[in-house]
Formats: C-alpha cells, sequence, structure tokens
C-alpha cells in the first residue's frame, strides 16, 4: 500500500484544529469510546511499565484515570501537539509537588518519553490527522519491540444521516470522509507493526434539538474536507440547517413523538504490536553483536500479549 493522504482532508484546516485549545472537559464520545476501550486491556496479559497517553485533553480525562487505576504502578507520559495543551494537562492532570496524590499515585511525565513504551494509548486522534500513515509510524517508532498500540477513531459511516440532509439540500459534505478499518489495518502493517486486529461498532446519540447536536458536533472536531463552504454561514442557512436537521434526522419509527434527532457514529478500534526488527538479507550481510542478542531473545525477559 503507498503512502497516500486522506484524499479530502485540508492540511491547512487539520493545522488548525491541532492547534486550537482543547476544552477542560473531553467530549462525553470521546470518554465513551475511551472507557470500552480500556475495558479490552484486561485480555492483554502484558503489564506495562511506562506507557504514553497520546493527546490525553481530547482523548478523555476520565479515560487517564481509568488507566492509571489499571496500571498504578506504571509510568505514565502525556504527549501533545501543542505546547498551549500540555499547559492545560499540567492543572489537570499532573498533581503538584504540594499535591498528596502526586506521593502515592502513579508517576506522571509531560512530555514524549526519553525511552521507548510498553504500550501507546491514542483516542480518538486519527481521523483529524492530515497524515496518518506518518502519525503511526511516530507512534511505532515510541514503542519497545512487544509493545503495543491501542487506537480507536471514527469510520466512514459516521453522520450518513446528516450527510444525507446535506446532500438533499445540494450542500458540501458537512464532515471530511472517513478511513476504513481495513485501511487502518494496512498502515498499521506498513509502519512495521505485527498482529493487527480491527473491529468497530456503531454508536447512535439522539438529540433533544437541532442546536444541541450542532454544538455537540464542534466539540468532536470541524469539518476538514478541502471543498467545505469557504466562507462564514448567516443566520438564515442556520436555521434553514436546524430545520433540516429537524426533519432529516427524526426517527421515522418513533411512535413517541418527542421529535428527538439521530446521529449514528462507526467507532473504529485498533490494537497492534511492535514485532522485533527484521535483519536485511543480502548477499553479503553484517550483523551487530546487539542486533543477534535482540533476534535470539537475550536481550531479558519479554512478554507475548
Amino acid at each position: 500500500m503507498s503512502h497516500a493522504l486522506p484524499p479530502t482532508i485540508d492540511p491547512a484546516a487539520a493545522a488548525r484544529w491541532a492547534r486550537l485549545s482543547a476544552t477542560a472537559a473531553s467530549p462525553w464520545l470521546h470518554e465513551e469510546v475511551a472507557r470500552r476501550m480500556e475495558e479490552r486491556l484486561q485480555w492483554i496479559t502484558l503489564q506495562p511499565q511506562s506507557w504514553l497517553h497520546w493527546e490525553p485533553l481530547r482523548g478523555g480525562l476520565q479515560a487517564q484515570a481509568l488507566l492509571a487505576k489499571r496500571y498504578p504502578k506504571s509510568k505514565c507520559f502525556l504527549a501533545f501537539a501543542h505546547a498551549q495543551h500540555a499547559q492545560a494537562a499540567s492543572k489537570l492532570i499532573a498533581p503538584g509537588w504540594w499535591n498528596p496524590a502526586r506521593w502515592g499515585g502513579p508517576s506522571v511525565h509531560l512530555g514524549l518519553p526519553p525511552q521507548p513504551v510498553q504500550m501507546l494509548w491514542a483516542n480518538m486522534d486519527l481521523h483529524m490527522v492530515a497524515d496518518p500513515q506518518a502519525r503511526i509510524a511516530q507512534w511505532h517508532d515510541l514503542l519497545q519491540t512487544d509493545g503495543f498500540l491501542m487506537f480507536s477513531c471514527l469510520g466512514p459511516d459516521t453522520l450518513r444521516e446528516l450527510r444525507a440532509v446535506y446532500a438533499a439540500k445540494g450542500w458540501s459534505a458537512p464532515a471530511h470522509a472517513f478511513t476504513d478499518m481495513h485501511d487502518w489495518g494496512d498502515m498499521l502493517v506498513q509502519a512495521g507493526f505485527s498482529e493487527p486486529v480491527m473491529d468497530m461498532e456503531r454508536i447512535t446519540l439522539s438529540y433533544s434539538t437541532a442546536e444541541k447536536a450542532l454544538a455537540e458536533l464542534r466539540e468532536l472536531g470541524r469539518n476538514l474536507h478541502g471543498a467545505r463552504f469557504a466562507g462564514l454561514r448567516g443566520r438564515a442557512w442556520h436555521q434553514a440547517l436546524c430545520e433540516a436537521m429537524r426533519t432529516g434526522l427524526a426517527d421515522p419509527a418513533d411512535s413517541t413523538g418527542n421529535g428527538r434527532l439521530h446521529l449514528g457514529f462507526e467507532i473504529i478500534y485498533g490494537h497492534a504490536f511492535k514485532p522485533a526488527a527484521r535483519m536485511p538479507v543480502r548477499a553479503n550481510s553484517a550483523i551487530s553483536l546487539e542486533q543477534m542478542r535482540g533476534a535470539l531473545g537475550l536481550g531479558g525477559t519479554r512478554e507475548r500479549l
């Protein structure tokens, strides 16, 4: 598989979203997805001595607490795309030296780890990245051999109801296209991961008003589509959008008459391992002692998941 960028994502818009200050409270959907992904850790026997939480403010502050509880003796690192996110996290996650939790709780460090870690956790991140293959390769570099990646993101069936509303009105798409889980699996293998396991589920959320639905969508991300409307929408268009949503997102099978609006989200989950590096085979090959020891498993005790 070639290194192809997502065809509908505008890189400049993705960069603006990455720089945008994260809110103090993580989106509800992100926390719910993280909770479900955290439950899957019970099937993994490796207890990481160190792990990295990628963009925890958007990925889930409650998830950070769940992971710290599961791995109370592990060293945790928090990675951020921009400095302002790290400053906010220092107040919300990492306790100060005066806080008793700092002395009795897990070790938490801001920034990338000085050495590769055994687990990398990335919740609801990849679908907002302009170059996901590069991001996955970066994650691979941050993991130890036999370490594992846990990630989630939105899939292509997300917001199909809202896309239909926009299409019926002749408007440009409300969101960029999301990548299929099989393509994510291919990208994991291309980055050097082994044994990728991908699965998905659909979560449907209901809202009492169109305005509340739009407010939550703004918390989840932005429309990064390169063909999105370039200017600012007026009040008349916003009213037309809300009316179209009230009509197009209502459940026709709902006989209660409560008029709730429904939006579906395809959630993709993936995990994969970082295998030992393969030694290149040539007519004349030179192998270092360190490479040989690693290939023969002489570098210490290793656990398999």
